[in-house]
């Protein structure tokens, strides 16, 4: 018998639904106006045939999705295939009873496209939000993730740990139309959260922001290893690849369009973390090269790099993160567009062989 053809590689786009002012017209639209567009690019990604959407949880005020699952879940009724994830809950501060049954009611909702890609979370904003101490950041990551996954399995759980009351025999509702609800971790850059995927047995998203690539391998190589010691088969280690993209007919164009909107997203987000840096064209320049990993470019260019990654890792999956630094509309939907027709075929033909 013949072995099946793989369909290739997955292909969506991911929002974290910040709110900026547009560099270009000062102007900055409302929280309402942001969850609007993020609904219709949803829509537009699932009518163009891609494979994902995500949304991010920030909890600010220049962010406009602390709800994840109540997003994912208007989108639910404007989709009909694209699969929907978090991108990133922050586990270490949620219930991991409540996000459970928030995505499986999502997954009710969506016939089966629900998932939950989590995270520590890159600010910490919600840790005295919700009343937890920042000095327990891993722990608290840990207990919750064991937790989480101890109910996509069972009906009813009985289990105790430290940072939240005990279960006994405790009901989980609803159940999910999948199932297995998936779960994914997000990983920025450390060994220790790359092995903790594995051990796991969860999917692992990899942030990968910018330069060169190729210092992710180890973390790939450290993931599959420990996924095999602890007993799981290669197949069941899923991987995939999240970072910042802008899509232009020719390279140039997409430098220069993305250029202002760019240096505004790190403008706000470096003043976020207490940095006054900005962004020169050098530095955008070099950030944009063909080795490094910010997808900005032709589709050509964009589709190198895309399968250059994937000769690294081997992945599963890749989210463009398309909507930053106070983008108008029609700049994301152009963006959604290229990817689908002109990007995704090519990259699903060369990862299906």
């Amino acid at each position: 018998m013949a072995a099946k053809e793989s369909p290739g590689i997955e292909i969506g786009i991911y929002t974290l639904a910040d709110i900026g002012a547009d560099p270009l017209t000062g102007k900055t639209i409302s929280a309402g106006q942001r969850v609007k567009e993020i609904i219709q690019a949803a829509k537009l990604a699932d009518e163009a045939g891609l494979d994902v959407f995500g949304v991010g949880e920030h909890h600010r005020l220049d962010y406009a999705s602390s709800s994840p699952a109540v997003l994912l879940a208007a989108i639910a009724q404007v989709t009909k295939q694209i699969r929907l994830t978090s991108t990133t809950s922050v586990l270490s501060t949620l219930d991991p009873v409540r996000l459970f049954e928030d995505f499986a009611t999502l997954d009710l909702l969506s016939d089966g496209r629900a998932e939950i890609l989590a995270g520590r979370g890159a600010f910490i904003e919600s840790f005295p939000l919700f009343g937890y101490s920042t000095n327990d950041y891993d722990e608290l990551f840990e207990e919750h993730l064991d937790l989480l996954l101890q109910l996509t399995q069972n009906e009813t759980v009985t289990w105790s740990g430290k940072f939240r009351p005990s279960l006994r025999d405790a009901e989980i509702a609803p159940r999910p139309v999948q199932e297995k609800l998936p779960i994914w971790i997000g990983v920025g850059g450390t060994p220790e959260s790359a092995v903790r995927a594995g051990r796991f047995g969860v999917g692992m998203a990899l942030a990968i922001l910018g330069g060169n690539p190729r210092r992710f391998k180890p973390l790939v190589d450290l993931y599959r290893q420990a996924g095999i010691d602890a007993g799981l088969t290669p197949e069941t280690l899923k991987v995939g690849v999240t970072g910042h993209a802008y899509l232009a007919k020719t390279t140039q164009q997409a430098k220069d369009e993305f250029y202002p909107y760019y240096s505004n997203y790190w403008g706000y987000v470096n003043r976020q973390r207490g940095m006054g840096t900005r962004m020169s064209w050098d530095d955008f320049e070099h950030m944009a090269s063909p080795d490094t990993a910010l997808f900005v470019g032709s589709p050509q260019q964009v589709i190198e790099k895309i399968l250059k990654q994937y000769e690294l890792f081997g992945h599963q999956r890749f989210l463009a993160q398309l909507d930053i630094g106070g983008q108008p509309f029609k700049n994301v939907a152009k963006g959604i567009e290229l990817l689908a027709t002109e990007i995704a075929p090519i990259i699903r033909r060369e990862t299906s062989k």
